[in-house]
């Protein structure tokens, strides 16, 4: 199965994730609290990109996956390959996380729908909450938003990508229902001297 464009552009009001400014995707907690997903806006995304590259380097380094020393250029150019058009890149969408319709910015997340073996599967490449919003239940309510839009385009399933030492994350993604694919796992080895 590949992504249906017609039902994506229905529910994103537009081709692109760019262009569908009107589009609001809501999910209610049991309180009072709506976090809406909201298309991210053309002025929101360099500064956005600069912080995801930056928060990306510093989780490989911090995962012992990258030394510091190249690790800022390396993340730079993952999200050059990732989103070589930016929020016009085909079959990505980026959302700004906010509090019911018109509150404040509380966060980002980004998607990508991914056709392979006659099936689709939606990709979670960045969830990130500020960290004064945390806690909150932001991150629940806006994977649960982003779970229906992803099954309205197409998707039969969602994947997503956690740091090992990111525990609180981890512990969010079973909540809703992940489930370990595959651990990779590394070891340094001592120097030798050639």
């Amino acid at each position: 199965m590949t992504p249906n464009p017609a039902v994506n552009r229905t529910v994103l009001g537009a081709a692109s994730p760019a262009s569908a400014a009107g589009y609001l995707s809501r999910w209610a907690s049991e309180g009072s609290t709506v976090t809406a997903l909201r298309p991210m806006q053309a002025a929101t995304y360099p500064a956005y990109l600069e912080a995801a590259i930056h928060g990306y380097a510093q989780d490989n380094v911090s995962a012992g996956r990258w030394p510091q020393v190249g690790a800022i250029e390396r993340s730079r150019e993952d999200f050059e390959s990732l989103l070589p058009h930016g929020l016009d890149t085909p079959d990505n969408f980026l959302f700004e996380i906010i509090v019911d319709k018109d509150g404040p910015l509380v966060g980002y997340v980004w998607y990508k729908l991914e056709p392979k073996y006659g099936s689709c599967s939606a990709y979670v490449y960045d969830l990130e909450v500020k960290p004064e919003c945390r806690r909150q239940g932001h991150a629940w309510r806006a994977l649960k938003a982003l779970e229906l839009l992803a099954a309205e385009a197409g998707a039969t399933s969602i994947a997503l990508n956690v740091f090992a030492n990111n525990v609180a994350a981890q512990a969010l993604y079973e909540k809703l229902g992940y489930m370990p694919t595959n651990i990779n796992m590394s070891r340094p080895l001592p120097r030798t001297e050639a």
